[in-house]
């Protein structure tokens, strides 16, 4: 029988729901799992990158790069900014030039380190992500409302015991506050 005919034990899962839908209870469970995590992560975003580029024309990857200097008013070394959003110091640089055109964003020497630019938002910058931010909430709030309070809140805790049992397998570091 071929993968896109198996059904889960609950009945056919209808092919739009995707190829994480259709494995079988003979698959892995943490596998399974697995796949309807990544599955329901790329449809949020997916859906977040349409809503912000069709109301606000930005994209995810600059909307995530003015969440994370929001954090820190006080601004971020673009090496430290890269390791938070978990991309190269090329794409950082490249988001800091195209953000520093829009007025959004500021260079800043870095006072502990010579060598080191720290970059912040502007008074601009703040006003736009916060504009922006109280819209992308609505928009995950919107997305998530199907689900009961209790769901939501055992998800939460589910998938904080998963990150730790994660990272506590790994040989590499992994900061829990930052991802």
């Amino acid at each position: 029988m071929s993968t896109a005919n198996k059904t889960l034990s609950s009945g056919p899962m209808p092919a739009s729901l995707g190829l994480e839908a259709r494995a079988t209870d003979d698959d892995h469970q943490s596998l399974k799992l697995w796949l309807r995590m990544m599955a329901c992560t790329n449809q949020v975003q997916a859906e977040l990158r349409r809503q912000l580029r069709q109301q606000f024309g930005i994209t995810l990857a600059r909307f995530d790069y003015m969440a994370q200097l929001h954090r820190y008013p006080e601004g971020l070394s673009m090496r430290l900014l890269g390791q938070y959003l978990m991309v190269t110091g090329g794409n950082v640089t490249g988001l800091t030039n195209e953000l520093v055109k829009e007025g959004w964003v500021e260079r800043l020497a870095d006072p502990e380190d010579r060598r080191s630019v720290k970059v912040r938002l502007t008074q601009v910058g703040v006003q736009t992500f916060e504009q922006i931010a109280t819209v992308h909430e609505a928009w995950v709030v919107s997305m998530f409302s199907g689900l009961r309070v209790q769901d939501r809140k055992l998800m939460i805790d589910l998938l904080g015991s998963l990150r730790q049992q994660v990272a506590a397998s790994t040989s590499d570091h992994i900061e829990l506050g930052h991802g």
